[in-house]
């Protein structure tokens, strides 16, 4: 269905049903703290999955927000928090006011926006997010369920998106997708756009892809269907996992050189822990995994990530460069947004030395 890359199988077999949580714990916001200003619901009832992206000393976090669990229908809310408050405390008592600027407007995402990723490519911010579409919930149609979505803002408060485009499987491949999640685009050095995504085909299956674009979609009256291409697999899940998916989109360590987090689902208990990768590109080659930690690096252990709408669960959907640091900030147990810290330079050693 999909080609592999040839050391699939060599790199994947190097992960263990392990947990060697490396990652500091800054804090947690719950929604009670969280204020929505354009909207007369005040307090959301749950936020979580939130994405970030760093500018001067502000983190701009986009959160999952719910408002009620009828359906569980998401929008995306923007939350500015100085970086500061990560540090000195403040994270876990401030209030916040938040902004929905994402939220469902069109038949891929009339049911939910959710999980946000974000990067900047070219001066603009890119933000794929998962979008139920129409087809959520007719039991009739098992079909593109979830597709991913693409909204770019160019203006320099992130505060307007204009949504541009749906990220579909060839057309050969599109009657088999039941949904594509965990999606997000990433710009090479030399100028290729990459997306790792993670679909869910008809005979159960996922896969953990990269797949090209040709092209980012631009600001115009609608939303453009753009197909993806040249798909490899490049990782398998563990015998001990129902499955796994990308987490939060990279940062560069290197020339094309990059270090991801990724999200693993074991089979006993379902639940979410944390691992990460070490992804190379070449131009005109495939992407590959280069190597993963042996272990999961975060699991839940703190109440906020035990309990909650979705327990034993840490979904990391943000990660950034601060310092030294990697600043993760993932949705826990469905029903707050976490912050936490981990060494680049620590984590990069510990894949590095399990390549060998």
């Amino acid at each position: 269905m999909f080609r592999s890359v040839d050391n699939v199988k060599e790199v994947s077999s190097k992960r263990k049903f392990e947990s060697r949580d490396i990652v500091k714990r800054l804090g947690a916001i719950p929604p009670v703290r969280i204020h929505i200003k354009n909207h007369p619901i005040d307090v959301p009832v749950t936020v979580f999955n939130a994405t970030a992206i760093l500018r001067e000393d502000l983190i701009y976090v986009y959160a999952r927000v719910i408002l009620g669990y009828y359906m569980y229908v998401s929008a995306i809310a923007l939350v500015r928090i100085p970086i500061h408050d990560l540090f000195n405390g403040a994270i876990n008592t401030s209030h916040y006011a938040a902004e929905i600027v994402i939220y469902p407007s069109t038949k891929y995402d009339i049911w939910g926006t959710e999980d946000p990723r974000i990067v900047e490519i070219d001066d603009k911010w890119y933000l794929t997010y998962t979008g139920r579409t129409v087809n959520y919930f007719n039991p009739v149609i098992r079909r593109e369920r979830t597709l991913p979505v693409v909204a770019v803002s160019e203006n320099r408060d992130g505060r307007y998106w204009d949504k541009v485009g749906a990220l579909v499987l060839p057309q050969y491949l599109r009657s088999h997708l039941v949904s594509d999640k965990d999606t997000f685009v990433v710009k090479t050095n030399g100028g290729e756009i990459l997306v790792f995504h993670r679909p869910h085909l008809d005979d159960d299956t996922y896969h953990t892809l990269i797949s090209k674009i040709d092209r980012l979609p631009e600001p115009k009256n609608g939303i453009e269907e753009i197909e993806v291409k040249n798909s490899v697999m490049v990782l398998e899940s563990a015998p001990f996992e129902s499955k796994i998916g990308w987490g939060a989109p990279p940062v560069e360590v290197g020339p094309n050189k990059y270090l991801a987090i990724l999200h693993g689902v074991d089979r006993e208990l379902e639940a979410y822990r944390v691992f990460a990768a070490l992804i190379k590109y070449d131009p005109g080659d495939d992407p590959r995994v280069e190597g993963v930690t042996p272990y999961y690096i975060m699991e839940p252990k703190e109440l906020y990530e035990v309990y909650g709408d979705r327990p034993l669960t840490i979904f990391p959907c943000g990660f950034f460069k601060y310092d030294d640091k990697g600043i993760i900030v993932y949705g826990a147990a469905d029903y707050v947004i976490g912050f936490a810290e981990v060494d680049i330079n620590e984590l990069v050693g510990i894949i590095e030395a399990n390549a060998d």
